[in-house]
Order: C-alpha cells, then structure tokens, then sequence
C-alpha cells in the first residue's frame, strides 16, 4: 500500500481512577460466587497493573444493571472520550475539523446507532459531507487495524485527511454475577479509554509513516476470545490457552504478515505491542525471541490496564516520547483469533 504520514496521536483516559488494591477488595466483596473469586484472585496481585480509569464510579458495577443502562452508560462516556481525543489530534495536526474529509471509528464494547461518528460529529465541528466508516467487532486487534484502514483510505485519495477514533469502555462488561472464570479475569484487567489520530497521504511528514499493514486469522480459533451476550450484557471470552497458542503459532504468523508487506523482520527495530496481558507480553517476547524486553508495554499495563482497541497507541505516544526508532511494528491480537500489525518509519 502507498505511505500515508501519521500527523498526530491523542490519548485519553475517563475520569474515574482506581488502585488494582481497591478494585479486588470491591471485587471480592460485590463477587457473587465467593469461593471461585478466593481461588481465583491472584490474577489481581500477578497482572502486572497498579491502577487503571473507569468510566463510573466502583460502586455503580456493584449494582444490578441490565443491558440497556450498561449501554446507556457506554453511549455517554464514549461521545466524551471521542471529543477528547479527536479534538487534541486534529489540534496536534495543525488542522481545523473542517479540514477532515473522513472519519474511521473503531469501537466494539457497546452499540450506538447512529455510529458514534455521527452522534459526535457536529459537536467536533466536522463538515456535513465527512466520510464516516464505522467499525465493529474488532476487540483488541481494532486498533492496529483501525488506523491501517484510515491510512489506506488516505493513500487512495492523496491529499484527504483522514481522522482514526478508537475508543473502549471495557469495565461496563464487568460482570460479577458470573461463574465462569474468565469474569474474574477481565475485573482484573480490563480498563477504559481512547484514542485517535489524523493520517493524510502526502504533505507534511508529521509523526512518521504508515509504510504498510496486514492480518492473520487463525482458521478455527473463534472460541479464543471474544463477547458472548447475555441477557445482563456482555460476557467476556478468554481462553487461557493463548499464552500457549502464541508461543506455537505468532512467530509464522508475522513472518507471513511482514511477507505480504514486503518488510524483512530483520529490519524491525521494536515492536509496539498491545499488552493484553502479563502472559501475553512474555509469550510475544519468547516466540519472537526479542532481545530487548517489551518495557513500555508492561509500564502502560501497569498505569492503565488492558483498554482493548486503544491501548497499543498508549505505547506508542510513549514510544514516540521516548525516541521513534527507523521502523517500528505495531501488533495486536484480537477476537477471530486475528493478528494485525502495522510497519511504521519515523520521520
């Protein structure tokens, strides 16, 4: 795919801040099935993660929401964490929202119809003829596979600028009336946030280039991860097997993604990973065999959790604070069981 420069990144977190201490004793009090939750609740003091924002108060996932308040409350943190973010990528780009010609979102732990693109879309100050393609379905791997559709979509039109929303409340699919253990799990790990970025084909080199991108999907791996739903809402699907899977499998898989960009692995100078998990990072680092441990993946973990979708970009604005190196591989894992990464060049 041709390049399309990267102009800006924005992150942002809601309101609500809360210690991992403070959350497994709000956990093991509100828990249902208290037996499971005391075998279980180690994965709280062994994820790796200090605090992380939520987009209610802790006292709200203790009391009996159903599907409709559980999105209600999706719609209203979501429309803010997009403006957010939106509006300090634009403003990093040095553009003003009329300039945007269209708009990729990326969201997949609730449902808003009109996409939120369109519910936010004159609040951001967008023209009446922005192009909006809204995405769903994409879980952690929506990120990575966000922005690389914006970029593409940018590249075939040079000269469009293209603006890429990804936002997740994770915490609102907290459910502490189930006993499947997968639910003590996600307490332990999930969070909320955004983030978005304006990629334009051609101008100004900004943050650097979107070089090209490419997906694996893993033939007959849907039970992997994912959402069941259910009547109080979303139910999280987590295999503990993908620490496993990946140490057998993600190494092929990246040499074939990278072959379809016609990038070399040898020419990778760091990786920028989701961090889905402790497990999950030390299963990509044996695989891939890195020589250099994925630090400001686990720093972002610990400081935020697990944000779904978003949290790659998380690395990423700390990546860049840091020092972009020539080339750099945005992966992330998500339900399908899908892999997609990213080729990045600094400018």
């Amino acid at each position: 795919m041709p390049a399309a420069n990267l102009l800006s990144l924005s992150v942002g977190v809601p309101l609500f801040a809360v210690g991992q201490a403070e959350a497994k004793a709000a956990a093991r009090e509100l828990f249902a099935r208290k037996a499971l939750f005391d075998r279980l609740s180690g994965v709280f003091d062994n994820a790796g993660i200090e605090q992380r924002n939520i987009v209610a108060p802790i006292h709200w996932y203790g009391e009996n929401h159903g599907w409709a308040e559980r999105n209600r409350v999706y719609l209203e943190s979501a429309d803010g964490l997009f403006l957010d973010v939106a509006r300090r990528a634009i403003d990093q780009a040095g553009l003003e929202p009329d300039a945007i010609d269209g708009i990729v979102t990326v969201s997949t732990t609730g449902i808003a119809t009109p996409s939120l693109d369109a519910r936010n879309a004159l609040a951001l100050g967008l023209r009446a003829d922005v192009r909006r393609v809204p995405m769903f379905g994409l879980g952690c791997a929506g990120g990575v596979s966000g922005l690389a559709t914006a970029a593409r979509l940018a590249a075939a039109e040079p000269g469009s600028r293209w603006l890429f929303v990804t936002v997740e409340t994770c915490s609102i699919s907290i459910r502490l009336d189930s006993d499947d253990p997968a639910a003590i799990v996600a307490t332990a790990l999930f969070g909320d946030g955004a983030a978005a970025a304006v990629v334009e084909a051609g101008g100004k080199p900004g943050i650097g280039a979107i070089e090209a991108a490419g997906e694996h999907l893993w033939p007959a791996t849907l039970g992997i991860m994912g959402w069941r739903v259910e009547d109080p809402g979303l139910a999280v699907i987590f295999d503990r097997s993908i620490p496993v899977f990946l140490e057998a499998n993600l190494a092929p898989a990246v040499q074939s993604v990278l072959a379809q960009m016609g990038v070399t692995y040898a020419s990778i100078d760091r990786l920028c990973s989701h961090p889905g998990g402790v497990k999950v990072l030390d299963a990509i680092e044996s695989a891939l065999e890195l020589d250099d441990p994925l630090d400001l993946e686990r720093d972002v973990l610990r400081d935020n959790g697990n944000i779904s979708a978003p949290t790659v970009f998380f690395v990423l604005d700390r990546l860049i604070a840091r020092g972009l190196p020539h080339r750099t591989l945005l992966t992330a894992l998500g339900p399908g069981f899908t892999l997609s990464a990213l080729s990045l060049l600094a400018a």
